[in-house]
């Protein structure tokens, strides 16, 4: 009985070394698989910005189209691509939209919030026309995120609404800018994703397979959309977070409508990494990724993610 407990320990570790390597070589070869099916695409429309900019061409053709979004200012941002109703423009939107907004904001700020929230009962009523068409979601500073959506032709307004320190929306700092989406189609298709992601009202975020490590191509399909409290609808954005990072500031801050929200600076140890911005429903927009081990969430930009399963906490393992 002894001799044989002995002859266990001699053996368990090298039964255990071999289950691991095999799990690992298991694991390894996965990646080396994803990765291998991750394509870079071969045709990108290139957005940089410095400061509270976008430089980027003006004129786009319709269908499929792949945006690089280069961060290079000092403050996280996004782009949101909004089609207009015919007849309006980037003059409607700082004339008639943006200063709404401001006031109600001001007053929210200064611990109005009922009176905030009636000002934007003075939004005009093409505003509700408007069409979310995607973008690229949050991106921190020095970042680079890239995103496919398909666009139809039509005048859009590509918006950035974060908020300086002083609470002002980059919007009216000059993240307005007008994209003409023409008649002619890009002949573009769309990447074959690695992680399918739902995003839905009833059932909030929910992916098909496991994330692991390398570079990943997330589909994200919009089974349902309505706006939310802050007349915002659901999004997905990819963070990186610290173990010091405070998930409850995370959920705080990403409701623009709460003073400390959507505003610079993010909080500790979070790093935004792009996603997909609001799309209709029955959208499907794509985004990539290269992760790192560590932990990371998928999240949206709307009030009280947590309760509404719109804040996804996840390991990506060495």
């Amino acid at each position: 009985m002894k001799k044989s407990f002995i002859l266990l320990l001699i053996l368990f570790p090298v039964l255990f070394n071999c289950k691991t390597e095999k799990k690992s070589e298991s694991i390894d070869k996965t990646i080396v698989e994803v990765e291998a099916a991750v394509k870079e695409p071969e045709h990108v429309i290139d957005v940089i910005s410095r400061g509270m900019d976008f430089q980027s061409v003006d004129t786009i053709p319709s269908g499929w189209n792949t945006f690089k979004y280069q961060n290079r200012s000092n403050e996280t941002h996004f782009f949101l691509l909004d089609k207009y109703p015919e007849g309006k423009t980037v003059e409607n939107t700082l004339s008639d939209v943006a200063p709404v907004f401001a006031e109600g904001m001001d007053l929210i700020n200064n611990g109005k919030p009922e009176e905030g929230f009636a000002a934007f009962n003075k939004l005009p009523k093409w505003y509700f026309d408007i069409v979310f068409s995607g973008g690229v979601g949050l991106i921190a500073p020095k970042h680079t995120a890239t995103t496919t959506v398909k666009l139809d032709p039509g005048y859009y307004i590509m918006e950035c609404y974060v908020k300086m320190p002083n609470g002002m929306f980059h919007t009216l700092m000059g993240m307005a800018k007008p994209i003409i989406v023409t008649d002619e189609d890009s002949g573009n298709s769309p990447p074959e994703a690695t992680i399918n992601i739902t995003l839905s009202a009833e059932d909030g975020i929910s992916y098909n397979k496991g994330i692991i490590k390398g570079k990943q191509i997330f589909s994200v399909f919009v089974k349902d959309q309505k706006p939310h409290e802050n007349f915002i609808w659901h999004d997905v954005n990819l963070v990186k977070l610290e173990d010091y990072a405070s998930e409850d500031e995370l959920e705080a801050w990403m409701d623009w409508t709460n003073p400390k929200g959507l505003i610079t600076p993010v909080p500790n140890g979070v790093t935004f990494l792009g996603g997909v911005n609001d799309m209709p429903a029955g959208s499907t927009g794509y985004f990539y990724a290269d992760l790192k081990p560590g932990k990371y969430a998928l999240i949206s930009e709307v009030p009280n993610t947590k309760s509404k399963n719109m804040f996804k906490v996840f390991d990506v393992i060495d």
